[in-house]
């Protein structure tokens, strides 16, 4: 009961908070509202009291002011301009590494609590001030005679406070899904978990060391990326120390200002790599915004920042090249037939009248120029089309249909002629060939007979359980989450509108 009053209580909060910044039903879009949405904005501006800046702006300043949990959402919302406008995933973008620093006492006292006094004395004998602070955690810079290194430190109650505001999101995600029938088919508390989960895994730095580690051992070999080497002696849960990359952080605006530096090229580097990690590893850095990208001295990118990793197995790896290869190759048919064989659409429905939706989505792309291709815009027709076919959400993919927009952006930041899809085409073409080839062909064959022998090995453990539950005793049904006080679905809808305030000026 407490931990449902402190929910609305939050919510509520969060909801006041976007009222407060004119942000719900915003003036700015008054021309585009029915007459009752324009009446009650009016009203909610009263509250307002004449908030200033872009309609962005002051949604930043909302989503800044509320919390970590915000501001990763309104990072999200900055990688959609084909949805919220160009000009609000803009102001959004400054939430992405240009957050106010905590002091350098507390910095000083998270490495004390992490490593002890002394120990962490010797190992960390400089500190500079911070040099990028983000909704996590901030970065210093510190020089040793090997070389300067980055020093990422947890903000201070920083899980606390996540923890609190991930709960009052998950009980608006169980709240919708129990009052509307129709927001089931989108999986609300499904979505919302996956990205709860990904954003707890931040918290533990010795795992984003890890992920680090493992990025920078397959661009090694693919050759894409620089990726900074991880200094485990100076990692722990709170604090992950790593190589300095030094360059010129891609949301400066001169980033590619100097002589010599190759704009097409690097712009496909982004794309391939990211491709080439995806489908051939089955791992990606899952959080490809410009902020965590830098542009070297020797015209390299690096990446920094592994909070967030996607992985994919190897059969949604094989779903996502062919369906990208299909749509390449205009063969909607077979990509049709990929996405019932995924089971992302019903069998009940017709594979040939879902080729011809997948039609409509492709052909227009084709003979276009480079700047109005664009992956995003795929994946949001191709989500116009799950109710259509009551498809369901998958929460699996989100963070890869996330970070597939993030590099279309970032890419296009670079080149803004560069084509995705021309780009994607020596990737995905390498290794349709590799897998659907003879030597594919091969490797499938033994995939499958190990896949085989080792289900096999489990079958007394799963028979043994299966008798098990045939045993046990029915557990109770979950309780239903209860409607919230009057307050609390304030809140709730304030926050739906905002959103949909600015989903209506970008679709406009």
């Amino acid at each position: 009961m407490l931990r449902a009053l402190s929910d609305y209580r939050r919510l509520m909060r969060a909801g006041t908070s976007l009222a407060r910044h004119d942000v719900v039903l915003p003036g700015a879009y008054r021309t585009r509202l029915p007459l009752p949405a324009r009446i009650a904005g009016g009203m909610l501006r009263l509250v307002a009291g004449g908030a200033k800046g872009r309609p962005g702006e002051r949604l930043a300043r909302a989503l800044e002011q509320l919390g970590p949990a915000y501001i990763k959402l309104g990072q999200f919302l900055a990688t959609r301009p084909d949805v919220f406008g160009s000009e609000v995933a803009g102001d959004l973008s400054r939430l992405k590494d240009k957050l106010p620093p905590f002091p350098m006492k507390a910095a000083r006292a998270a490495l004390a609590a992490e490593f002890g006094e002394a120990e962490a004395a010797r190992l960390f004998p400089s500190l500079s001030d911070p040099v990028a602070a983000a909704s996590l955690a901030q970065v210093h810079r510190m020089a040793l005679p090997e070389g300067d290194m980055a020093v990422k430190i947890l903000r201070p109650g920083i899980e606390r406070q996540l923890e609190l505001e991930l709960s009052a999101m998950r009980r608006a995600a169980r709240t919708i899904e129990g009052v509307s029938s129709e927001s089931r088919r989108l999986r609300p508390v499904a979505f919302t978990e996956t990205i709860a989960s990904s954003m707890l895994r931040e918290l533990d730095l010795r795992l984003e060391a890890g992920g680090a580690d493992e990025m920078r051992e397959i661009h090694e070999k693919l050759g894409y990326f620089r990726i900074p080497k991880v200094d485990w002696e100076r990692t722990g849960r709170r604090v992950l120390t790593a190589e300095w990359i030094e360059g010129t952080p891609l949301t400066a605006p001169d980033a590619f200002d100097r002589p010599g530096i190759d704009r097409i090229q690097l712009a496909n580097d982004i794309t391939q790599g990211f491709l080439s990690s995806a489908i051939n590893h089955g791992v990606f850095h899952a959080d490809m915004h410009e902020g965590n990208a830098i542009l070297t001295p020797e015209g390299k990118i690096a990446l920094v920042d592994f909070g967030i990793i996607g992985r994919i197995g190897p059969t949604e790896r094989r779903f996502l090249a062919e369906i990208l290869w299909g749509f390449l190759k205009r063969d909607y048919y077979r990509i049709a037939e990929v996405h019932f064989e995924a089971g992302y659409v019903p069998p009940s429905q017709s594979v040939g009248d879902f080729a011809q939706a997948l039609r409509s989505i492709g052909e227009p792309l084709f003979g276009r120029p480079a700047e109005e291709v664009s992956m995003g815009r795929v994946l949001l027709q191709l989500f116009d089309y799950t109710h259509t076919f009551g498809m369901a959400l998958r929460p699996e993919l989100v963070l890869l249909q996330k970070t597939m927009v993030q590099v279309e952006g970032v890419a296009r930041a670079i080149d803004p002629t560069h084509n995705i899809w021309t780009a994607s085409e020596p990737v995905i073409a390498a290794w349709m060939k590799q897998n659907f080839g003879p030597e594919g062909a091969v490797r499938m064959v033994g995939e499958t007979i190990r896949d085989v022998t080792n289900r096999l090995k489990r079958l007394p453990e799963v028979m043994d359980r299966f008798e098990a539950s045939l045993n046990a005793q029915p557990a109770p049904p979950p309780p239903r989450e209860r409607f919230a006080p009057w307050w609390g679905w304030f809140g709730l809808v304030a926050v739906l509108a905002g959103l949909a305030a600015f989903a209506v000026q970008g679709l406009s």
